[in-house]
């Protein structure tokens, strides 16, 4: 297929996405369309005449998804994104295929995550706020030193490994759980992979850097919190369905969990990257944590920076061009 011919529907998009797509097109010369909708089995006639779908974190490709996009012709699912849970990965076969962008920046995510931690500790946005009024007291400001605090890092993939030499640069002591270890870079870095139960009775700060598969749903539950240190600081930059919500709120009401920084949110689909202000639907967790001084959430930003668009961009138009050139690519969906 000549690829001026690719007509490609991008779903879930901003003006940001349009802006920077339509910049790197101009090498390309696909067909593009965009469209506000997420993608689901509802919005997936939309795709109608279309060779691929471009999708985003919160669209979602399951099985009933993908059977319609198979049946209106569409042959590619581009992720924009490095996760792909939100893909019925099994349903994919020789008719359709999906691409993801396995590492658009690590430093970006990892970055974010240390500025909510810091947040948490140092009460930075408390203290603007008593400024701006000209007060200058420090009542209700003390934080703590990171130095020689023991911090716990779940996953180690590219985004893990980045924070973690961000920890040991403050000089807190590193522990890591993944199920794929990097003893290599355990030792390089200075870390050292333990059991989660050992990671959660010893973490004064808990990072999770990890992908949401089928055994992690809900990794931080009422029974893991019970096994953490009275204190511990949370921090979540990866997905949100990896945190119970409710489980959450009674950590930090009962005061097991001292702060939480959250970049993501289990049912955040309907709410982030969209100006809710004016509506009136709510969230009753997210209301409450939003409401605890204690919690800072932002709306899944950790991977926006220009750098970080840019390399979306530019990998998902590369594998788009792979794909429709050699029938592969090398940053294919594997069932």
């Amino acid at each position: 297929m000549g690829l001026k011919m690719v007509k490609i529907a991008f779903f879930d998009t901003k003006d940001y996405d349009r802006k920077i797509f339509d910049k790197y097109n101009k090498k390309y010369n696909y067909d593009i369309t965009y469209f506000d909708s997420k993608l689901n089995k509802e919005t997936a006639p939309l795709a109608n005449g279309y060779d691929a779908v471009c999708i985003f974190v919160n669209d979602i490709a399951d099985k009933d998804t993908i059977e319609i996009l198979k049946n209106l012709g569409v042959k590619l699912i581009v992720l924009r994104c490095a996760g792909f849970n939100n893909v019925a990965v099994k349903a994919l076969d020789d008719k359709i295929k999906a691409v993801r962008v396995p590492a658009y920046s690590p430093n970006a995510v990892a970055e974010h995550a240390t500025a909510l931690l810091l947040e948490i500790d140092r009460k930075i946005y408390k203290a603007y706020q008593r400024t701006k009024k000209y007060n200058f007291t420090l009542n209700g400001l003390l934080g703590f030193d990171i130095y020689g605090k023991t911090v716990g890092v779940i996953g180690t993939g590219k985004i893990g490994k980045v924070f973690i030499k961000i920890m040991k640069g403050f000089g807190a002591k590193v522990i890591a759980n993944d199920v794929y270890q990097d003893e290599n870079a355990a030792e390089e870095l200075g870390f050292k992979y333990v059991e989660l139960d050992e990671l959660l009775a010893k973490s004064d700060i808990i990072s999770l850097h990890c992908p949401l598969t089928d055994d992690n749903i809900d990794l931080i539950n009422d029974e893991t919190i019970d096994k953490m240190k009275k204190g511990v600081i949370i921090i979540n930059t990866s997905r949100g369905k990896l945190i119970d919500s409710s489980s959450l709120i009674k950590g930090l009401e009962s005061e097991k969990i001292r702060g939480v920084g959250l970049d993501v949110f289990d049912e955040e689909a309907d709410f982030f990257m969209n100006d809710m202000s004016m509506e009136y639907k709510r969230n009753q967790n997210l209301s409450v944590l939003l409401s605890m001084p204690n919690v800072i959430i932002t709306s899944h930003q950790a991977f926006f920076t220009r750098e970080a668009l840019n390399k979306i961009a530019e990998v998902s138009m590369d594998n788009i061009k792979e794909y429709f050139e050699e029938g592969t690519c090398v940053n294919e969906v594997k069932p």
